[in-house]
């Protein structure tokens, strides 16, 4: 495998396909590289691991190692967080990168900014922090799910840019598999819904639509991964081709029984088995990196989960029924079900939580949210009622309602548990005295609305009643919305002080692969602050709110147009 041309003379792609020149904080990492020896480096489980292995390990546990690295790769930015062993945050660094809309409805990332952005703050925070790469423990990776790349084998470069989990191109490759009777079968076996938020018809259409693809595919010279696939792909210096089971489990690929993926489904969908990364724990060293990359150093890959478990596992919510909500570009509810397989009668999801080790799969429920605080940036960006997100939460607070009127932001379709693909955003309830400020406090609330639309869902599917909600992400930030979800709730909501849920989550699972922490009660004792919000609001006013937010969601509703 010759990585020697790829790795010192990196691309990028534009939005037209073709290649052009990698301007991004990373290119001189990706100069510097050169190719390692040849050879493929197995995950090693903390359990049982080969000679060399548990040398590395017990290494990386012992005197001298007093920080865990995650890297937090998102949907419009990549941040590297540095962690004490306590889980203080000691330093961060963020980089944004661009997004590309090509066609009305597409959203596409650039492959190599992802990587340059990613491998640069990482670099970045430890020289903010002083800190030497000889003094981490371990590297955790979070990212954005179902974020569809393919890239050569042989290369490392990518076929096509990344095909991002809001990009709604493969809705008519969908509705194809409904009318083909696939339906039951995907939603049985993967606890997913038919729907383009997920990673199979994107790999389908990349391989149908990009000339060449499906036939080197067949050679078995194409890789797919979600992007913690094409991190540790990059970290690694190609040599290991690997994901998880929790970003697996958001493949519309991976059968949820047998924890592996389903000929079945790749059979449906066309994809060769040898395009896929090896599926392994949560925890558990994946392979190392490149000792180019932090200065000859070698650090364990040994936590990897898609941000909302990652977060929801920072949040420490290993407790069955435990639910946690993170407020970011969209909104994602996750409820522990334990080692139990619930399947949602509702329109929610069915997931993989974490696996920590071959026989501790932890599973849960979830309502994906497709518009949360891109409302908010939907405010600032077009409509331009608001200079800062942070003037939303002012701006909200001066009135005391907003008059009746509802903004649904269905830009993309609705997710759980509506899951129309077709559904349109709309403003409802308009009149002569609506303004700026009820338009703007709408929009809030509107965030708060599906969450309660996703409680309640998940409460009747796995009759828990909801006691509290952890929250994190950056719109929980906003004490407006906090205050307002709670009301609309009627329980208490939980805010750590320290919102680097997902980050948290990604490094407590690498201290976990390399046995820095011996169980789950290791990492309940380290503790975290909270700011709590009680209800306020009276029955009748939680009521009559949410009954004219569901009015106004059956106004845009598709069947309803």
């Amino acid at each position: 495998m010759r990585l020697t041309s790829f790795w010192s003379k990196p691309a990028c792609l534009r939005n037209d396909g073709r290649v052009g020149t990698l301007k991004t904080i990373g290119r001189s990492i990706l100069e510097k590289q050169t190719r390692s020896a040849a050879g493929r480096v197995r995950g090693l489980s903390s359990h049982a691991c080969q000679d060399e292995g548990k040398f590395r390990l017990e290494e990386a546990a012992g005197a001298g190692k007093r920080y865990l690295l995650a890297l937090d790769q998102g949907t419009t930015s990549s941040r590297a967080v540095l962690f004490d062993l306590e889980g203080n945050i000691v330093g961060l660094a963020q980089k944004d990168f661009s997004q590309h809309f090509p066609q009305p409805g597409w959203v596409e990332h650039d492959p190599f900014e992802i990587w340059g952005t990613q491998s640069g703050v990482a670099l970045e925070v430890l020289e903010k922090t002083g800190v030497s790469p000889s003094e981490i423990a371990a590297l955790g990776i979070t990212n954005q799910r179902e974020t569809t790349l393919v890239w050569d084998r042989e290369t490392g470069k990518p076929v096509y840019p990344a095909i991002v989990w809001q990009c709604r191109r493969t809705a008519a490759l969908c509705e194809t598999l409904k009318q083909e009777g696939h339906e039951a079968y995907i939603r049985k076996t993967t606890g997913l819904v038919v729907d383009a938020y997920f990673s199979a018809t994107k790999i389908q259409w990349i391989l149908n639509t990009v000339p060449g693809a499906r036939e080197r595919a067949d050679r078995g010279e194409l890789c797919f991964g979600t992007v913690d696939a094409w991190l540790i792909f990059n970290l690694t210096r190609g040599k290991v081709h690997a994901t998880d089971v929790s970003n697996a489990s958001r493949t519309m690929l991976f059968n949820l029984d047998t924890l592996d993926w389903d000929e079945g489904l790749l059979e449906i969908f066309g994809i060769p088995r040898s395009m896929l990364p090896e599926i392994k724990p949560s925890a558990g060293v994946f392979g190392w990196t490149d000792p180019a990359i932090f200065g000859g150093v070698r650090l364990p890959i040994s936590g990897v989960a898609g941000d909302q478990q990652a977060a929801l596992f920072g949040q420490r919510c290993f407790e069955p029924g435990e639910v946690k909500n993170t407020y970011g570009t969209g909104c994602f509810i996750l409820m522990n079900t334990g080692h139990k397989r619930v399947t949602s009668e509702s329109g929610l999801l069915t997931t993989v939580a974490w696996s920590l080790g071959e026989a501790q799969v932890s599973y849960a429920l979830e309502g994906s949210i497709f518009i949360g605080g891109a409302a908010v940036q939907w405010l600032r960006d077009e409509l331009q009622l608001i200079r800062t997100a942070r003037e939303s939460e002012e701006i909200a607070e001066r009135i005391s309602d907003t008059g009746g009127v509802y903004v649904v932001p269905a830009f993309t379709g609705l997710g759980a548990p509506y899951w129309d693909m077709y559904a349109r955003g709309a403003i409802v309830g308009l009149t002569r005295g609506s303004g700026r400020d009820q338009i703007v406090r709408a929009t809030l609330e509107a965030i708060a609305y599906q969450t309660r639309d996703v409680v309640e869902a998940m409460s009747g599917d796995s009759a828990v009643a909801l006691s509290a909600l952890k929250a994190d992400g950056g719109a929980t930030e906003n004490e407006f919305l906090m205050q307002f979800q709670a009301d609309l709730l009627g329980v208490s909501l939980d805010r750590p002080v320290v919102m680097e849920s997902t980050a948290l989550g990604a490094a407590l699972l690498a201290g976990l692969g390399v046995g820095i922490y011996p169980s789950l009660a290791a990492l309940k004792a380290l503790g975290s602050s909270v700011k709590r919000f009680e209800p306020r609001m009276e029955e009748e006013r939680r009521s009559a709110l949410y009954a004219g937010w569901k009015k106004a969601v059956d106004r845009v509703r598709h069947n309803n147009c």
